[in-house]
């Protein structure tokens, strides 16, 4: 069985620096901050929850789409912010297989995500899909 390509602590850096530009905008960084009280928790949660995906550590257990459903006012719009300003962050990252897949699955991420709160938050529509710009 080959070596991943990348590390823990490279999805750590890759997560780290996500989280600081979503902070940081002006849109998204309010969300967030006004539904995480401890980032600290929340890094580790996301760097679990990455490493899950990325290296199949097993690391994480937790329904995101509860979660993001639980999150009244949602858009297509702040959605397809979060995937921009992801795809910048993976572009970033000096470690380009991390990037590529990172990037692969958040955008079947965020589709499913956005799927499934607009089916919760509007049952009776007929969900939209994201625009994907990248």
């Amino acid at each position: 069985m080959s070596q991943p390509a990348y590390t823990i602590a490279d999805i750590e850096n890759l997560v780290n620096e996500f989280y600081g530009a979503i902070r940081q905008h002006e849109q998204l960084g309010p969300i967030f901050n006004r539904h995480i009280s401890d980032w600290p928790k929340h890094l580790a949660t996301m760097v679990d929850f990455w490493s899950s995906l990325l290296l199949k550590t097993q690391r994480f257990s937790g329904s995101p789409m509860m979660k993001h459903a639980a999150i009244p006012d949602l858009s297509a719009e702040r959605f397809e912010q979060w995937l921009d300003l992801f795809h910048q962050t993976c572009q970033q990252q000096t470690c380009k297989p991390l990037g590529t897949d990172a990037w692969a699955f958040a955008q079947r991420i965020a589709r499913s995500l956005w799927m499934g709160y607009q089916i919760q938050h509007n049952p009776q529509r007929t969900p939209t899909e994201l625009r994907l710009r990248h």
